[in-house]
């Protein structure tokens, strides 16, 4: 008998397992995945299986998640969320075993063809380069579970953070001097308290204009004089939406933090964000110059002047450019490359973006989504259809790409905006789900702005092969970012590793919105009872093969292809 095909895509805060078992297809009975992990999550390492909150019957409010032993796996990629800070540098088994049955009283573990699979877990620097991805899941089982069970706001923050928030004060502290730009600073718990205690000098350049003082209340929180110099950014002709931070060791510029997360304690925690730290000198003093020219407060003209790529050649098995935005007039060089690069992709493209409105790029994606053999998967913030009206009553002022982009997600399930279980037609067992957490406590302010969910700003080329391409940085990918805000953007090939943990971190999200997005979608409308409650129906496990695997199984689909391709 044939066994069962592994993948792994490992981060320093999941894993995901891809799994393929061709000889599905000649067993109707056949109902999914047991999946064990040794070490298991117990404190005496005894192998456990991964757990499947669904069932073969209706889920209650009592309900617990099962093995999956007992309730098999459904999909042909499954995360293991259960991975902590102190797992990182640890190995883990995975065995993958199909499971066949008629019903869940008569279930059969194939370990005839089963398959095992070691991996150690990523540090969160690897090769030189640093990264953190929050978990941002507000409306998952265990972060409701864990707020419902009384957590305090910090324990809920902790969980959200995921460690990321350990990223800029441990830069800080492991650093003589800084440079940083920064959109918005607001964070009184983790990042205005490192800046306030550092000891050495430091550059601290925030944005600030007539429209938005969002920072003021931040920066007044750092003592002022000649260790730390504030510097205002005004004459631009948008936003200075860069987030980095310049780490010096004595006076000379070592390593640098970049990424899509805002200094608020919001984008650390309910907003889906990312940080890279980039252990290498020549990043680093291009980013200080960087630093150096916004701090004297330049105009756009200024900025934009002599932009173009710059290669970096001293991180060892990547490949790195960086960009530094805007460009000149509509010059679009960034935006070119990444279309380009989408172009050229020879299996898979992935976005996870805040919003997306440059049409060349965005039509160069849904064309390798449209290829028979390319996979494409899109994550945004939000889709507007473009025919609801306004509260004014008037058409939505939208860009020409908007129309594709709301036909597409109605019509293809591999493009959605985030998306919450709707409270009226929720599947039966599902706590009711939030939209974000006030943490108006460590920022001053409101609480966040619960609009904003998916924050990421990135695209991976080709991340399931061993020549990935990675854009990631703090624009948007739009026009804006292009020729009017300061922004820096890097470009990383060849990482095959880094590209694992962002294919991981990608799926985790995109699997846990897509279910909610189908879900609503095919539940739009629904009635309700006459008392007034809510309908709910049952989510539950398939009885048979093609109730969750027949279009797996179906040459020429789509997912006949992601099953293949291990996406």
């Amino acid at each position: 008998m044939a066994q069962v095909s592994v993948k792994a895509y490992a981060s320093p805060g999941a894993v995901l397992l891809a799994f393929d078992w061709p000889e599905g297809q000649n067993h109707p009975d056949f109902l999914g995945f047991a999946i064990s992990r040794d070490p298991g999550y117990g404190k005496d390492g005894k192998p456990q299986f991964l757990f499947n909150k669904l069932d073969f019957k209706p889920l209650t409010a009592s309900s617990k998640p099962k093995g999956s032993d007992q309730a098999p796996i459904q999909k042909f990629n499954w995360w293991d969320g259960g991975i902590e800070p102190s797992d990182r540098g640890r190995q883990f088994t995975y065995t993958v075993t199909p499971v066949l049955g008629t019903d869940p009283q008569h279930l059969t573990l194939v370990t005839a063809a089963a398959r095992k699979l070691s991996l150690t877990v990523p540090q969160v620097i690897e090769g030189g380069i640093g990264t953190w991805f929050n978990r941002a899941v507000v409306s998952s089982q265990s972060f409701i579970r864990l707020k419902n069970a009384g957590a305090s706001l910090e324990k809920q923050m902790d969980w959200l953070a995921n460690g990321l928030q350990e990223a800029v004060p441990g830069l800080l502290s492991d650093s003589d001097g800084f440079d940083c730009a920064i959109y918005h600073l607001t964070d009184r718990r983790w990042i205005l308290p490192a800046f306030a205690a550092f000891q050495g000098p430091g550059t601290l350049i925030y944005f600030d204009k007539a429209s938005d003082h969002a920072s003021d209340g931040g920066v007044k929180a750092i003592p002022p004089g000649p260790k730390v110099t504030l510097r205002k950014r005004t004459k631009i002709s948008s936003l200075m939406h860069d987030k980095f931070v310049v780490s010096r060791k004595g006076t000379q510029p070592r390593a640098v933090l970049m990424g899509s997360t805002n200094f608020t304690p919001e984008a650390q925690t309910s907003q889906a964000n990312l940080l890279h730290v980039i252990q290498s000198p020549q990043l680093a003093n291009l980013y200080a110059a960087r630093a150096s020219l916004l701090a004297g407060d330049p105009s756009t003209t200024v900025t934009a002047h002599g932009a173009g790529w710059i290669a970096v050649t001293d991180v060892a098995g990547t490949a790195i450019r960086v960009f530094f935005l805007p460009e000149p007039g509509k010059s679009r060089v960034f935006l070119d490359t990444a279309t380009t690069a989408v172009q050229g992709a020879t299996s898979s493209v992935l976005f996870c973006m805040f919003t997306a409105s440059d049409k060349p790029l965005m039509d160069a994606i849904f064309a390798i989504g449209d290829r028979p053999d390319r996979l494409i998967y899109g994550l945004l913030n939000s889709i507007s259809d473009p025919d609801k009206p306004t509260k004014s009553g008037k058409k939505p002022k939208l860009p020409p790409i908007a129309v594709t982009i709301y036909n597409r997600s109605r019509k293809n399930p591999d493009t959605l905006k985030y998306d919450r279980f709707l409270r009226t037609s929720a599947p039966r067992g599902f706590l009711p789900e939030l939209a974000a957490i006030n943490t108006s406590k460590y920022s001053g302010g409101k609480g966040p702005p619960v609009a904003i969910h998916i924050h990421h700003k990135f695209i991976v080329i080709d991340g399931d092969t061993d020549h990935p391409t990675i854009y990631s940085g703090s624009p948007n990918f739009s026009k804006a970012s292009e020729n009017s805000n300061d922004e820096n953007v890097l470009e990383l090939k060849g990482n095959q590793a880094l590209a694992s943990v962002y294919v991981a971190e990608f799926l985790r999200l995109y699997n846990h919105y897509r279910a909610r997005a189908i879900w609503n979608r095919l539940h739009e409308g629904k009635s309700r009872t006459g008392s007034g409650a809510a309908t709910h129906e049952d989510l539950v496990l398939a009885t048979n093969r093609d109730g969750w695997a027949r279009l797996d199984f179906q040459p020429g689909t789509k997912e006949f292809l992601a099953r293949t391709h291990f996406l």
